[in-house]
């Protein structure tokens, strides 16, 4: 994607369009992460109109004639990232995979985190450019790979993204199969079937084995006492933590935590 030692700058912002707001006519001059959260907007590009609802995140490259139209109805508020870039009009090679990439694509968690950070340390005092670059970089390099992201999601069922998405979001509560399968509108032998095909494990086998992934990275990264990583990782007991993390990997909670911190000296 883009070179860092070809970024020049980069920076976020954020406004609010009132009823009937326009933008434009202007020539992009950088490119250009556009998030929409609340209205509507209409992009015409070279003359092309594009159509961006709520929810939807926009790549705009350098060099193309632009006009900005929000909603007639309603206020329309937008996000944005600008990465400027050094003579782009000779950087053949990364401006081919921009044209490559999807114009216009569902807003992730990460992209929206990302501009929240770029955001952040910009409120401060202007913010560190070198970082910001980084940043500005790492955005656009995310977008190219939400296409691979949502690619193979659309492969996936449904109700296995959502039930997933709950175990990563409430991997600390309890959560029994028929809470699971109800969160993913299936029955809980149709979700058992759904796992093996897609995951080849059953979904309480996967509970668990995120929740001991989940828990391999506080024992590595904190000084959470074993008793207090059980508790927050949904474990019964320290016992039962100790014996599902020596299952997966071989050591005790203790070990592991020794590996990591020695540099995993063998």
């Amino acid at each position: 994607m883009i070179p860092y030692n070809r970024i020049i700058s980069a920076f976020a912002g954020t406004i609010v369009y009132p009823p009937k707001g326009r933008y434009g006519p202007r020539i992009q001059q950088d490119v250009q992460l556009v998030l929409l959260h609340t209205g509507e907007m209409t992009v015409e590009i070279d003359g092309n109109r594009l159509e961006v609802k709520p929810g939807s995140v926009v790549l705009l490259t350098p060099g193309h004639h632009e006009l900005f139209t929000f909603s007639e109805h309603a206020e329309s508020w937008h996000r944005w990232i600008s990465v400027r870039v050094d003579k782009p009009e000779e950087a053949d090679e990364w401006m081919g995979e921009m044209k490559s990439l999807p114009r216009i694509q569902p807003i992730s968690e990460a992209m929206n985190r990302m501009t929240d950070l770029m955001l952040s340390i910009q409120s401060r005092e202007g913010g560190n450019q070198d970082v910001l670059r980084s940043v500005g970089m790492a955005a656009v390099q995310l977008y190219a790979d939400e296409l691979n992201r949502i690619r193979s999601l659309e492969q996936v069922h449904s109700s296995v993204v959502k039930v997933k998405e709950l175990i990563h979001d409430s991997f600390a509560e309890e959560l029994t199969l028929n809470r699971l399968a109800e969160h993913g509108s299936v029955s809980p032998e149709h979700l058992v079937r759904l796992f093996h095909l897609h995951e080849n494990t059953t979904p309480v086998k996967y509970v668990w084995k995120y929740r001991v992934l989940r828990a391999l990275e506080l024992l590595g990264s904190t000084g959470l006492s074993i008793a207090e990583i059980s508790s927050r990782c949904g474990f019964k007991s320290t016992f039962h933590f100790a014996r599902m993390v020596k299952q997966q990997t071989g050591k005790t909670p203790s070990e592991m935590r020794t590996s990591y911190w020695n540099g995993w000296q063998s």
